[in-house]
């Protein structure tokens, strides 16, 4: 569905102020923008003439260069500040409001380019589907599940009445228009503060009239996720910072969008807040941690302007924080940074005059313990804008774009730019030379050549598939007996509960034990899965070596074949989703009531727990296990498809011959198409 209405001058977003250093840290990026420009400038100099096949495959990896956009995904409670800092991030001081509507489970996404350019669509918020709504109606969402299995009728009912409300709520403000919406978008050419607000944030009563349509919160309890497409002054490539909802949601809504945006993130902030960083309420968020690779994850801990003595607080925060990292099993690695989204917006606003007296005292203490440099002259916005932690915070963000997802795509494809660019060298070489005849000294002619070609391909394919369930299906087998171990465990700790307090005294059993061993099971199947392919890989990128040679001898000598890299392997964040034994609610004990005997309450827990864990044993076993085997055995299979277009240009190059014109052409010569300058780049960016 397409909507698009005029803007309205008086809501129209306010361009921050922008201090001398707001690009500051973003070095990272500046290299990578680099690599890039020279990558895709050598795919355009490849494009120049080439076949069909070879055409066909730079087409591809140059799609694969434009729909480059690393995604930040921003966790954090509510009133974390996480919306501010993202809104400094961008460069808009007012972009995204801070108020998001507790009720919404609303992803909204930045997408920011280099420039001041805008995007035909500006904005687009999509809406809940009505299998969505069923699931919270007829079940209460996840929350409603785990109560419902608990025999916890009342909760039960509470939620699903609070469903119906917030439904009955949505149909008051948009009529008619409700069941239309299901499933759907609305797309902007333009977006302001009126048009975000009406999508995300806190709704008004229900109203009716005319501009209906336009009061804030009208659309809210129905949307499902915000994109918004703007220029960034400061940003040399393009970036996409996901600002998510928090964990802490009735339904689990929030909890499921976040972690299927954290699926498709490579890098996660976490904000906290200074004042309570890593509380109770936080255990959410170190359930996501520990599932992600350190070296991966910022802490960003936000507010210290709330902070009487930052400068004495903070090394103390920090000290206390990695403590509860540690005695919570999260890696070490997680970069902490400390700041203040307030302080920077307020040098994008341009109103350093008007923060509060207190926020101003904590920077007074702060700059003290944090001066400039002796002899520097440093205006007030920019020290303002450095003390706030957002450089430090550019700077975590763009090493880790940099190295998680920018070198290994510009690796990649460089690698197979390479491979194309040589074997099309050779191929003109061919022309030129007048070389022809038959396909080579190991065929006798085109057809049994590329016959014999599939055969390899198909037996790689094969191999490849079957090296791959194996070690999934050892994978699955770990995971159960890990999960049959906890069980085990969970169920003799209950009895011995039961025997010393009896049946009247509530029990409870910590988790963390079966993530920790499905998560020890994960990482060594991600090792031997990695070791896997790139044996599998290599024998395979030898035989198509081999085989181009026996087809066409030494005419391919000059081919550079790269064996790919493995893909990586995505992130156990199924794990952390949350399960009843996370819950620590007065309904969670309620089976207790409903169970006679020891043996009862040791069978209803096992079979219980063994119920909740299920749908992230799923998730691991058959999901997460289904996306690693296609991108594992899609990677080969388009390497090996890439070089069977190489084999096709070649073989038809020397079945139809030219008459000679010069000698051989050693590959990069001037005389061919392909400039030398374009074969040093890309080996500059394969290593």
């Amino acid at each position: 569905m397409y909507i698009d209405t005029e803007i309205d001058s008086a809501t129209d977003l306010r361009a921050a102020t922008q201090p001398g250093n707001l690009a500051a840290g973003l070095a990272p990026l500046h290299e990578v923008a680099q690599d890039l420009a020279d990558l895709r400038a050598a795919l355009d100099q490849l494009a120049q003439g080439p076949g069909e096949k070879t055409a066909r495959n730079l087409a591809r990896l140059d799609q694969d260069l434009a729909q480059f956009e690393p995604a930040v995904t921003f966790l954090g409670q509510v009133k974390s500040g996480k919306t501010t800092l993202v809104n400094a991030l961008a460069g808009w001081s007012d972009l995204l409001p801070s108020d998001v509507n507790p009720w919404t489970s609303v992803v909204t996404s930045l997408h920011l380019s280099p420039g001041q350019g805008r995007a035909e669509t500006s904005a687009r918020f999509r809406f809940m589907t009505e299998a969505e709504w069923d699931h919270l109606l007829t079940r209460g969402g996840r929350m409603g599940e785990m109560a419902g299995r608990a025999g916890a009728a009342g909760e039960m009912d509470k939620i699903r009445s609070q469903v119906e409300t917030m439904r009955d709520r949505a149909k008051a403000r948009l009529g008619r228009k409700f069941e239309l919406l299901m499933g759907q978008s609305h797309d902007y050419g333009y977006f302001d503060k009126n048009l975000i607000e009406r999508y995300i944030c806190l709704g008004d009563d229900p109203g009716l009239g005319d501009d209906a349509d336009a009061h804030q919160g009208r659309f809210a309890d129905v949307t499902r996720s915000a994109d918004l497409y703007l220029g960034s002054p400061v940003l040399p490539c393009k970036l996409c910072l996901r600002d998510t909802p928090g964990v802490n949601d009735t339904f689990l809504m929030r909890e499921q969008i976040t972690l299927q945006a954290l699926r498709d993130s490579r890098v996660c902030v976490v904000v906290l807040t200074a004042s309570q960083a890593l509380s109770t309420v936080d255990l959410g968020f170190i359930r996501m941690l520990s599932n992600l690779q350190a070296e991966k994850v910022v802490l960003f801990v936000n507010r210290i302007d709330e902070l009487s003595e930052p400068a004495v607080q903070v090394p103390e925060i920090e000290t206390a924080l990695r403590a509860t990292l540690k005695a919570h099993h999260v890696p070490d690695g997680a970069e902490i940074i400390f700041g203040s989204a307030l302080w920077a917006n307020a040098v994008l606003a341009g109103d350093l005059d008007a923060m509060p007296r207190a926020s101003a005292q904590a920077l007074f203490n702060w700059v003290e313990a944090n001066p400039p440099s002796e002899g520097d002259a440093v205006e007030p916005p920019d020290l303002v804008w450095a003390l706030s932690g957002l450089p430090a915070l550019n700077r975590a963000i763009a090493t880790r774009v940099a190295e998680t997802d920018a070198r290994p795509l510009i690796r990649r494809i460089a690698q197979e730019a390479l491979t194309l660019a040589t074997a099309r060298d050779a191929a003109e070489g061919i022309r030129v030379s007048g070389v022809s005849g038959g396909s080579g000294a190991g065929f006798a002619t085109p057809e049994e050549s590329l016959h014999a070609f599939d055969t390899l391909t198909q037996a790689h394919l094969e191999a490849c598939a079957e090296e791959i369930d194996a070690v999934l299906q050892a994978f699955a087998e770990r995971a159960d007996r890990a999960h049959d171990t906890f069980l085990d465990r969970a169920t003799h700790a209950l009895i011995a509960h039961l025997q010393e307090w009896g049946e009247g005294s509530p029990w409870q059993y910590d988790p963390t034990g079966l993530r920790l061993l499905l998560r020890s099971a994960y990482s060594v199947m991600g090792k031997q899965l990695k070791e896997g392919l790139e044996d599998r890989y290599s024998a395979a990128l030898s035989d198509v070596a081999r085989h181009l040679y026996d087809a066409c001898g030494d005419a391919v000598a000059g081919i550079q074949i790269a064996v790919p890299d493995a893909p990586a392997l995505p992130a156990p964040v199924a794990l952390a989703q949350t399960i009843a034994l996370d819950v620590r609610d007065s309904w969670w004990g309620s089976w207790w009531r409903r169970a006679r005997g020891y043996a009862a309450f040791a069978e209803t827990f096992r079979t219980q727990i063994a119920v909740e864990t299920h749908p992230f044993m799923t998730a691991l076993k058959v999901d997460q296990a289904e996306r690693i085997r296609t991108e594992a055995l899609g990677r080969l299979q388009d390497t090996l498809r890439q070089h069977r277009d190489i084999l096709v240009e070649i073989t038809d190059a020397m079945a139809r011959g030219h008459p000679p014109q010069s000698a051989p052409l050693a590959a990069g010569h001037p005389e061919t198409s392909l400039c030398p300058a374009t074969l040093r780049t890309l080996r500059r960016l394969t290593d």
